[in-house]
């Protein structure tokens, strides 16, 4: 009989130590995933804070042109009218726009009288320069890569915009001659059925 009561015990405490370690392992998890939220929220809080774009020069094959705070080549869609972004949905995925939240800054060598901003149809507020409004390409996976320089899609052309706020139309050292990219035929977007 006491036999019996030492195993029933003993198996009658095993779902006990069972359920502390399920709670113990709940908890931990739960504290985890809260200190992930909570380092991600900060992260968010400090992109919030940094949230005015600054636009400088860097020198590139195709000359000094503008480019974004991390390098990458800003461009100008041609078809873009009176300041006025004419890029969204579709084409805004792969040429996002550069977008601020606060006044925008320029680096040596540009004007700043130049830096201006567009209200998008989002409401987000676009950085210009000289009028233009600015976009980034996909495909510039690395700083001063040019891979949207001359491509014609989504209605118009896209060019590296100058320190003076024109599209760079010539390669640097062309000598004056009026060479410019050659316009893509195959699509670089892949999964878009937009050319």
């Amino acid at each position: 009989m006491h036999t019996m009561r030492s195993r029933t015990r003993r198996s009658g405490g095993a779902p006990a130590t069972g359920s502390r370690l399920r709670v113990t392992v709940s908890l931990t998890v739960a504290l985890v995933l809260g200190t992930i939220g909570f380092l991600a929220a900060g992260a968010l809080a400090g992109n919030a804070r940094q949230s005015s774009a600054t636009i400088s020069l860097r020198s590139t094959s195709l000359g000094s042109i503008l480019v974004d705070s991390k390098g990458r080549t800003l461009y100008l869609f041609m078809k873009d009218r009176r300041g006025k972004s004419s890029c969204g949905g579709m084409c805004a995925t792969y040429w996002p726009p550069l977008v601020t939240k606060g006044r925008p800054t320029v680096g040596s060598g540009l004007k700043a009288s130049l830096v201006g901003t567009s209200r998008r149809s989002n409401g987000a507020m676009q950085v210009t320069y000289n009028k233009h409004p600015l976009y980034m390409f996909v495909q510039d996976a690395k700083p001063g890569q040019t891979k949207g320089q001359g491509l014609s899609f989504f209605g118009g052309r896209w060019f590296a915009v100058s320190a003076k706020g024109t599209a760079v139309v010539k390669a640097a050292g062309s000598g004056g001659s009026t060479s410019t990219s050659t316009t893509t035929t195959t699509t670089p977007y892949p999964d878009s059925p937009y050319p």
